[in-house]
């Protein structure tokens, strides 16, 4: 039996996209149903420390998912929310687990913690060569501080925390409210949107010469499930697929994929973001085994079939 088992794991966020997944790895690693622990976010606000503390009573291992994420049009309505929220979530989850004794914490952070002008593709060694992209810099440094946190308190308090890069996920169940959303359901939703009005063009945001790099959530799931059994370090490590994808591209293959025969119109008074975007992703599996299996147009079309099948119950 692994580190994992028998174990009882709280998981924060874990009733959303990524952390279902990562509850059904956790089982599949052997952790029963009764020892996993999700904090529903109505009844337990994060922000305050009062709820992290009866979160964490208990747990020997955290997996701290709970984040408030959106695009970038939400990044720049507001920065000070994403902030906030964010620091005070991850900073005071990690204290009440440290005071409580929890024997494992995972952090989950961002790739957007990275620095705008990262050479491709980004090294963990990078993270602190430069500010984040503008649009969503408050964001990023908000989870960048739990790294700052987890090898401060491994170093004066010996507490086992740990820390990991996602690049953007995507996949079923995504989130495709137009006010929130990523570039992948955003677009997905807008051809959907285009084609049964039979509209004869989409507007896209920015220039489109902007790259991007794109893990399905079931390989993040596993990615992260993995982290909490093997890995004890305290370097981060990032998780993605190893590849990228300009925004160009992206559009045109979402839609052939979708069989949307209109004209894409670029509108660039939008930002594009970060310039570019790919993870070297060699330290996952060294550490701890990590590799991403899905591949990106199956993935894509997983997701397009999922949105379409479920549209009338997604807002």
């Amino acid at each position: 039996m692994g580190y994992l088992a028998g174990k009882r794991v709280l998981v924060t966020g874990g009733a959303g996209f990524l952390g279902s997944r990562v509850v059904a790895e956790l089982e599949r690693l052997g952790v029963a149903k009764n020892d996993i622990v999700v904090p529903r976010s109505s009844k337990a606000d994060l922000r305050k420390l009062e709820s992290c503390q009866k979160a964490v009573k208990g747990a020997d291992v955290v997996i701290h998912l709970a984040a408030v994420v959106g695009g970038i049009g939400l990044n720049r309505e507001k920065p000070g929310t994403l902030f906030y929220d964010n620091l005070m979530m991850g900073v005071q989850l990690m204290e009440a687990s440290r005071l409580a004794g929890v024997k494992k914490f995972v952090a989950v952070g961002t790739i957007c913690a990275y620095p705008k002008f990262t050479k491709v593709p980004f090294k963990e060694d990078d993270l602190w060569n430069g500010y984040p992209e503008e649009t969503n810099a408050p964001y990023g440094l908000a989870k960048k501080m739990l790294l700052v946190q987890a090898q401060a308190y491994r170093q004066q308090y010996g507490f086992n925390a740990i820390f990991l890069l996602p690049v953007n996920l995507y996949g079923p169940g995504d989130n495709f409210d137009p006010s929130s959303s990523h570039v992948i359901p955003a677009l997905i939703r807008k051809f959907a949107e285009a084609m049964e009005r039979g509209e004869k063009e989409v507007v896209v945001w920015g220039s489109g010469k902007a790259s991007r790099e794109f893990l399905h959530v079931d390989d993040a799931a596993r990615g992260i499930a993995l982290a909490a059994e093997k890995y004890n370090g305290m370097d981060p490590v990032n998780l993605g697929a190893g590849f990228e994808i300009t925004i160009r591209d992206l559009v045109e293959l979402i839609a052939r994929l979708m069989k949307y025969e209109g004209k894409m119109v670029w509108d660039e008074t939008k930002p594009d973001g970060q310039p570019r975007r790919m993870l070297d992703v060699s330290r996952a599996e060294q550490r701890f085994g990590f590799k991403a299996k899905t591949s990106f147009e199956d993935g894509l079309r997983e997701t397009i079939g999922w949105y379409l099948a479920n549209r009338k119950g997604v807002q």
